[in-house]
């Protein structure tokens, strides 16, 4: 299978999209059978993948490359599977498995979701393993277009508020990244991130265009990734949503945005443009740290359980900005297990809130005194993920801010 395996992950889920809809003209629910069918299918090629560019895999080989219909970079497109992508593209698809079953009776039962559903994972798995930075501009707009639909799925007037929301400064975020794209293709002429990241050390990274990419497509991801004081589309998108779009869109679609920006700026403009930047270094870290701060307070001040998951969001993002300042190999390396297990446990948090939703009708804390009792094991499920998030030992939430903060020190 070798590299056809990278085009065959993206593909795969983008074309079975159509097939709801086609089998649902004959065939009543077919939805859900065939989006588990194929993020099945997903996941054994993102695990394939994860083996073979592993220290252990059979082919020797650390990193794949494919030129989509066979023109090379830096004038075709590039996909790129290497240890980062692939951990990233398995996680997509291990959650994109588990939420599904969890949707299987909350719903959104309709055929058109579950296409949706499908669009969204590919759009992912895209973004996870592009080496192009426009082809990094399409994927997130298919991730972004199929979020706002999903997100006002939900039969509610405060959703389609919260979709609109989302659609704006959601666009406002790819338009800024688009332009960053340009001011680097400018001063480059190139948009494969390998290729670029050559011509940016020849131009030189004090250069005000190439600072001005960078400014560009760094705020145009604070947008996506919700940092604060551009997080406002968060919370209400995820209050408002569907139970199961809720616990998708937040365990994957800023996860994957926070990874995409770790490749920027490090896989393009390389840790020689912040020694070479301390201004704009600094800048990021007090961005960052004021997220992280302001995410928690907000948190602490919420009632809806959801609305609290959504502003803890805020500050461990702040965590992952942070660790990408910092120019730190050990402190990248605490934001890249932070971003995975960030993505594990609110898909976790997330979909135990909708359960005790369906079941108790608690969407408020205060909904939740008592719940121990009556859902012992949705709330003790809870109550381990969350202790998690916050950091208590051997948790994966320890590890990951371990390691950021001891690259801070």
């Amino acid at each position: 299978m070798s590299d056809a395996v990278l085009p065959l992950l993206i593909a795969l889920p983008l074309l079975a999209a159509t097939l709801p809809l086609l089998a649902g003209l004959w065939f009543e629910n077919a939805g859900w059978p065939v989006a588990m069918t194929t993020s099945l299918l997903v996941s054994a090629l993102a695990g394939w993948l994860t083996w073979t560019v592993s220290p252990w895999g059979t082919t020797g080989s650390q990193r794949l490359v494919h030129d989509l219909a066979g023109y090379p970079a830096p004038y075709g497109i590039e996909l790129v599977g290497d240890g980062l992508s692939a951990i990233f593209a398995l996680l997509i698809a291990v959650v994109a498995v588990a939420v599904l079953v969890y949707g299987r009776t909350t719903g959104p039962q309709t055929d058109a979701f579950y296409s949706g559903y499908l669009l969204l994972t590919g759009g992912l798995l895209g973004m996870a393993l592009t080496g192009d930075l426009f082809n990094l501009f399409v994927f997130l707009e298919i991730v972004g277009l199929v979020s706002y639909a999903l997100i006002a799925s939900n039969d509610d007037g405060q959703a389609a508020y919260g979709a609109l929301k989302y659609l704006f400064l959601g666009t406002t975020g790819a338009s800024l990244y688009l332009i960053g794209v340009g001011y680097a293709f400018v001063a480059t002429g190139t948009l494969n991130m390998r290729d670029m990241a050559i011509e940016l050390a020849a131009v030189g990274y004090t250069d005000p265009l190439v600072q001005a990419a960078f400014g560009f497509v760094l705020v145009g991801f604070m947008l996506k990734i919700a940092i604060f004081p551009l997080h406002t589309w968060q919370p209400d998108a995820y209050t408002h949503a569907p139970d199961t779009v809720t616990a998708y869109i937040a365990a994957l679609v800023s996860t994957t945005a926070a990874y995409a920006l770790i490749r920027i700026a490090y896989g393009v403009f390389t840790v020689q443009f912040f020694a070479a930047n301390p201004l704009i270094t600094d800048a990021v870290l007090l961005v960052a740290s004021v997220s992280i701060v302001v995410g928690s307070l907000l948190a602490l001040l919420q009632t809806d359980i959801k609305r609290v998951f959504a502003y803890s969001s805020v500050a461990q993002f702040g965590m992952i900005l942070a660790a990408i300042a910092l120019q730190s190999e050990t402190a990248l390396f605490g934001a890249v297990i932070h971003l995975v297990g960030h993505g594990l446990m609110k898909a976790a948090l997330f979909t135990g809130a909708g359960v005790l939703n369906s079941a108790y009708g608690a969407r408020t804390v205060a909904d939740y005194a008592g719940l121990a009792k009556r859902a012992p094991i949705t709330s003790g499920m809870m109550a381990i993920t969350g202790l998690a998030l916050v950091g208590i030992p051997p948790s994966v939430g320890t590890l990951g801010k371990w390691f950021i903060a001891l690259g801070a020190v």
